[in-house]
């Protein structure tokens, strides 16, 4: 099929390139129409939220052409709008094998013994909503290096100085990113148990290194581990969003996309890595969802078409596209401005 347009960021168009039919490059600017291009158009979008392909025969024109999009059956078209989500999966694979040669930050409970482990660190991996600690500031991802001076190897340490030590403030030296901090904190008796604690979930964690066969299958298995867990978070998330809950803590727009690359970078290239692997794993599933506009509902159309036995109308279509793109602009927008609210002016 002929790919008519390959742009960065979506419409309007800003700038775009392409070979007319006598084989000359030529320039094209804003939303003029282009009648006499001889391959695709290369472009650059003024709404910088992704990309997109535009294939010939896409919105139903061209059906008797060979090259159209429009002309081929509808397991071919699933596959084909399938595509971009695969190589999301794939990609997500690649980049946690490279990592786990390299030395990946993990949680080193039973961990393969071919494996090296290096950095090990005790980190913060959940905050109870209420407790000492979220009042006092801890955050995810914190590295816990001592309490009141005294430096531990194991959980179960920390654990039981903390509980031996109640009802007394305790100074919890942490690591975030690049910063030390000293955190005092009183513990208290937690709801539901008999122990004294600040209310954190704890996890030894360090960089772990495997051999090349055995990190690319590490990647691969990391990925569907992934792919299990964000699909049942997502579930979660839309009950929430049915029953009236809030999730805005829970979800980023491209601000905190940003705001936590950078994050990320500053605590060393495989981080960056497994953080981006992580956002492909997430686009792959979120673009999938049978919601129009996305590869998902466009699948959906697909399915109904195969149903039906015959394609629906496509300004019907086109309309359904059309108004769900705008409803995920309008959810970006209001992601954006609580991004803005929570990283920004927090």
């Amino acid at each position: 099929m002929k790919a008519e347009e390959f742009g960065f960021g979506f419409p309007p168009r800003a700038l775009g390139f392409y070979k007319d039919t006598q084989g000359k490059w030529r320039r094209v600017i804003g939303k003029k129409e282009v009648t006499d291009a001889g391959d695709t158009i290369y472009s650059v979008n003024w709404i910088p939220l992704g990309g997109f392909v535009k294939i010939k025969g896409e919105e139903g024109e061209n059906k008797e052409d060979p090259d159209s999009f429009a002309g081929k059956k509808p397991w071919k078209r699933a596959i084909i709008l399938s595509a971009g989500v695969a190589m999301n999966v794939l990609l997500a694979a690649v980049l946690f094998s490279i990592g786990s040669m390299m030395g990946i930050p993990k949680a080193i409970n039973g961990v393969d013994s071919n494996a090296t482990i290096t950095d090990k660190n005790i980190q913060i991996v959940e905050i109870l909503p209420g407790s000492p600690a979220k009042e006092a500031g801890f955050q995810m991802a914190d590295i816990l290096l001592s309490i009141d001076g005294n430096e531990f190897e194991k959980v179960s340490g920390v654990q039981e100085y903390v509980n031996s030590h109640a009802n007394r403030e305790l100074a919890y030296k942490i690591k975030r990113g690049n910063e030390i901090k000293t955190i005092e904190v009183t513990p208290e008796e937690l709801e539901g148990t008999d122990r004294q604690g600040i209310g954190v979930a704890l996890v030894s964690t360090g960089l772990v290194k495997y051999p090349f066969f055995t990190a690319i299958w590490e990647g691969i298995k990391t990925t569907g581990i992934l792919l299990v867990g964000i699909v049942i978070a997502l579930f979660g998330l839309l009950k929430d969003l049915i029953i009236g809950e809030s999730v805005g803590s829970g979800v980023a727009g491209p601000v905190g996309i940003a705001v936590l690359t950078g994050q990320m970078a500053e605590m060393g290239i495989v981080y960056l890595l497994q953080f981006t692997a992580l956002l492909s794993v997430n686009l792959a599933i979120i673009n999938f969802i049978p919601f129009p506009a996305l590869d998902g509902g466009r699948v959906l159309f697909l399915l109904i078409e195969k149903i039906k036995g015959s394609p629906i109308k496509k300004e019907t279509e086109a309309i359904f596209h059309n108004v769900g793109f705008a409803l995920l602009l309008l959810l970006i927008l209001v992601i954006t401005f609580n991004d803005i609210a929570k990283f920004i002016f927090d």
